[in-house]
C-alpha cells in the first residue's frame, strides 16, 4: 500500500508567483505612509535605535495583519461597515494624538537639544504598533492584497498567506534599514539648531494630520 506524504514546501509559492508579489512589496515598500512617516521621524528626532523600534513595532503589526488574514478575520472586517468605522475613527483620532503630543512637547529630537528626554524604545516600538493594528486601510489592504497570489481552493492557502505575509516584511527591511540609517546620520547634523528641530516637529505633526483626515474621509472599498 503506497504511503501519500504530504509537501513539507507547499507553504511556498511557485516562482513566478513569488517574483510578482516581492516586486509589488518593493514599490508599496517605497510608498509613504503613516508608519513610514513615523519610524523616520524617530530615526532622525530620537536616534538609530528609535528608528528601528518604531519599526519593528510596525512589522510587527503586519505580522499581526498577516495572521488575521490567513484566518479570515480581517475579511470579516473589511466586510463590516461599522468595524471599519470605528477602525477608521480610532485610527485617525491616534494620529491626531501623535501630532497634537508632537507640537505640544516636541519630537525627541527637539527635547535632546534642550536637555528633556526621549521616548524609552518599548514605548516607540508600541506606538509603531498601534500605528498599524489602528489603521482600518491596512486591514483592507492585506485582505485584499494577499489573497490575490493564493488560489481560494489551495490546500495549503493558509500557510501561503502567512509565508506571503513574512516575506512581505522580509522584503521591506533592508530598505526601511537603509532608510533609518541614512536619517540617523541626518540627525546628526540637525541636532545642533533648535529652530530646525521645531520645523521637524510641525513637519511631522503636519503629515500624521494629513494621514488622519485622509483617513476619515477615506470611504470603504466595496
Amino acid at each position: 500500500m503506497d504511503v501519500v506524504t504530504a509537501d513539507p514546501l507547499a507553504f511556498v509559492p511557485s516562482a513566478a508567483v513569488l517574483a510578482t508579489f516581492v516586486a509589488a512589496a518593493i514599490a508599496l515598500t517605497l510608498t509613504p505612509g503613516p508608519d513610514m512617516t513615523f519610524f523616520l521621524g524617530k530615526a532622525v528626532g530620537q536616534s538609530t535605535a528609535a528608528g528601528f523600534a518604531a519599526f519593528a513595532g510596525c512589522s510587527t503589526g503586519l505580522v499581526m495583519h498577516t495572521l488575521l488574514v490567513a484566518l479570515g478575520l480581517s475579511a470579516l472586517l473589511a466586510a463590516s461597515a461599522t468595524a471599519y468605522l470605528v477602525l477608521q475613527v480610532v485610527g485617525a483620532a491616534y494620529l491626531l494624538y501623535l501630532a497634537v503630543q508632537t507640537l505640544r512637547h516636541g519630537s525627541s529630537l527637539g527635547s535632546a537639544a534642550a536637555g528633556g528626554t526621549a521616548d524609552p524604545l518599548m514605548r516607540v516600538f508600541g506606538k509603531g504598533l498601534a500605528i498599524n493594528l489602528l489603521n482600518p486601510k491596512i486591514i483592507v489592504f492585506f485582505a485584499t492584497f494577499l489573497p490575490q497570489f493564493v488560489s481560494p481552493d489551495d490546500p495549503a492557502a493558509t500557510g501561503k498567506l502567512i509565508f506571503l505575509g513574512l516575506t512581505f516584511v522580509v522584503v521591506a527591511t533592508p530598505f526601511t534599514v537603509a532608510m533609518i540609517l541614512a536619517a540617523g546620520r541626518v540627525s546628526a547634523a540637525l541636532r545642533g539648531s533648535r529652530r530646525l528641530s521645531r520645523a521637524i516637529d510641525w513637519l511631522f505633526a503636519g503629515v500624521m494630520g494629513a494621514f488622519a483626515v485622509r483617513l476619515l474621509l477615506s470611504s470603504r472599498p466595496s
